[in-house]
């Protein structure tokens, strides 16, 4: 190597250590500020502690009823209130987070469409959300989101017939599809050429659009929704979360039955599992999360709650007024409406 080569190695390196010397003060410097800041105003570790921090959870639920998940909402002395099972579940994870943190954590509701919860969520503008959602529902538009364990066990997308006709035509398809029944064939020529509804961006809408190419398929903004567009859409069957169906037509509308097989037992299209909803990223809020329903099933009051909704005889209302939550009416009552029905286009 010649003279004039290492004079020029020799000016690169000291340039070299110079600037390297310059990124190390920078940083330095970085770290005193950051160190002031956190002194100033401590940055939370990871989202559990900034739950802590803030005294609040943010929690969303369907403004849709999912009976008995979620009840519609009523207007007391005190306010807007909200109850339902998910709502007791909601309590007791605040419960459990004050005593985590040591101080109140409050639950702060956001009602709003049950399509617009995975949208609030990975906006960051929800902790997590619990509206009878199944962990176990395979769709592109539900990447990146975690679920806890679940709270609610052998739930699954079942139908709701109001006519005699439509059950025997079901039942028929079904005989005819005996050797296909454990396909997912089977349960598409079990409801072929009938028109369906669901509510959008359910799992029994992600179920019946990759699942039901046989059949005509109406989307609905909300399950009352559907039950008004019967006569206009020509809806035979409407396809939901069992419990929540099998509900309505005990309670509610008793002009409608569950679909049902030979023997009575419910015509389950797939079981699922209830979770609570976080992000993806959210691990220790999801350990918090998954423990308290650990110790919540291990007690046996998850089955308590379970029994108090889905098999006491009460008054929503009236539960309501009692114990449950309020939140923000200025933010639901734009979203406060059953919504219509549409026919999905499809290819």
């Amino acid at each position: 190597m010649n003279t004039c080569d290492r004079r020029s190695m020799t000016i690169i390196t000291r340039h070299g250590l110079l600037m390297l010397a310059c990124m190390m003060v920078a940083l330095q410097g970085c770290g005193l500020l950051y160190d002031a800041v956190q002194a100033v105003a401590p940055v939370a570790k990871d989202e559990l502690d900034a739950v802590c921090r803030a005294g609040k959870i943010r929690v969303g639920m369907a403004v849709e009823p999912f009976r008995p998940f979620v009840f519609p909402a009523i207007w007391t002395d005190e306010g807007a209130r909200v109850t339902g099972l998910d709502v007791e579940l909601v309590k007791e994870l605040a419960s459990a987070l004050s005593r985590h943190c040591g101080r109140p954590v409050a639950p702060v509701l956001e009602l709003v469409r049950f399509r617009d919860l995975f949208l609030f969520l990975s906006e960051a503008k929800l902790d997590l959300f619990v509206s009878a959602v199944p962990a176990d529902i395979p769709s592109p538009t539900l990447a990146g989101f975690a679920y806890s364990i679940p709270y609610f066990y052998n739930g699954g997308v079942a139908g709701i017939i109001h006519t005699t006709a439509i059950l025997e035509r079901i039942r028929t398809n079904l005989h005819n599809q005996a050797m296909a029944r454990e396909s997912l064939i089977g349960n598409e020529q079990a409801l072929a050429g009938l028109t369906v509804a669901v509510q959008e961006s359910t799992n029994a809408h992600f179920y019946a659009a990759a699942n039901l190419k046989a059949s005509r398929l109406v989307l609905c903004d909300s399950l009352p929704a559907a039950f008004e567009s019967v006569a206009e859409s020509g809806i035979d069957v409407i396809l939901g979360a069992q419990p929540v169906l099998d509900f309505m037509v005990k309670r509610v509308r008793r002009d409608w039955q569950l679909l049902t097989l030979d023997g009575g037992t419910p015509y389950f299209l797939t079981r699922a599992h209830y979770s609570v909803v976080m992000a993806e990223e959210s691990y220790r809020l999801r350990w918090f999360v998954n423990n308290l329903l650990f110790r919540l099933d291990e007690a046996g009051r998850l089955i308590t709650m379970r029994r108090r909704w889905l098999d006491e005889d009460y008054a929503y209302p009236r539960r309501a007024a009692a114990e449950g939550l309020p939140f923000d009416v200025e933010k639901m009552v734009p979203h406060y409406t059953q919504g219509t029905c549409r026919l999905e286009s499809r290819p």
